[in-house]
């Protein structure tokens, strides 16, 4: 790891599976396509955040989702609002994509930087969870502002290297790992999106208290992708329940007022093309 100017932090020297996208295409793919991922990215309160967010700046037209692995957040949208928008999902892993695929979700396969896309151009451009993967973020925003219409919008979510979670277990956090290259904190995002982009919104959102418990009891332990993906299941499941509604109502007190002191779990950036 690196620092630069005392926020930017990065990987050095990026191993190569992941910088060409060989581990994703390959080692990566069992955990996406296990049956606890599976059922976690599609069920219907898995984007609920990210659909609200693309609905309420762009309400139809073509949107283009980088690093869509198994196709959920575009099934989800196009399920939730069919024949609103046309939709592509593009990775570099080919079983993700496959099942993508099986599901209605109309694919472009490879690295997102070497292939030539649809000729169309895109309304919205999305990299959910993607930014912090890549050995060079700022060649897929680059590509992503090509892409876009005149005002076309592009969203970014990525960890938030000032969350509370971050702030109270540091490295053992379990989101400080290899596959991830990249640690943003809102002013470094600022920097990183400036130049073509207009800024519409920037705050930090999610919060996820068994994830703090858990890596705060076991130490920094390492967390298998068995381990990541029965837990998102079962906070996926606990969302669903409507005995929880209660507790929802709590938990999103409490995820409103960390976003508000910039201490969420993530960093959102909504961005329009100039």
């Amino acid at each position: 790891m690196r620092c630069l100017g005392c926020s930017m932090v990065y990987a050095d020297p990026v191993p190569q599976d992941l910088a060409s996208g060989e581990y994703y295409d390959q080692t990566a793919a069992r955990y996406y396509l296990s049956p606890d991922k599976l059922a976690s990215d599609y069920a219907p309160a898995r984007f609920e955040r990210e659909l609200r967010l693309l609905r309420r700046h762009c309400e139809g037209g073509t949107v283009l989702d980088v690093g869509c692995s198994t196709g959920a957040f575009l099934y989800e949208l196009n399920r939730r609002f069919p024949r609103c928008y046309e939709t592509w999902g593009t990775d570099v892993a080919a079983p993700a994509l496959d099942y993508a695929e099986s599901k209605g979700v109309k694919v472009i396969r490879g690295n997102f930087l070497d292939r030539d896309l649809p000729e169309v151009r895109f309304d919205a451009v999305t990299f959910w969870a993607v930014i912090e993967h890549l050995a060079e973020p700022k060649l897929f925003l680059d590509k992503a502002e090509a892409l876009l219409k005149r005002s076309g919008v592009c969203f970014i979510l990525v960890p938030n290297m000032k969350s509370l979670a971050f702030r109270l277990l540091g490295a053992r956090y379990r989101y400080v790992y290899p596959q991830h290259l990249n640690y943003f904190t809102k002013e470094t995002l600022r920097l990183f999106v400036q130049g073509r982009f207009e800024i519409i919104d920037l705050r930090s959102t999610h919060y996820n208290p068994l994830v703090i418990w858990q890596d705060w009891r076991s130490g920094g332990m390492d967390v298998s992708n068995a381990e990541r993906a029965k837990l998102l299941k079962r906070t996926t499941g606990y969302k669903q329940n409507p005995m929880m509604k209660p507790a929802k109502v709590v938990y999103g007190l409490i995820e409103k007022a960390l976003g508000g002191l910039g201490l969420g779990d993530n960093l959102v950036a909504v961005l329009r093309k100039k």
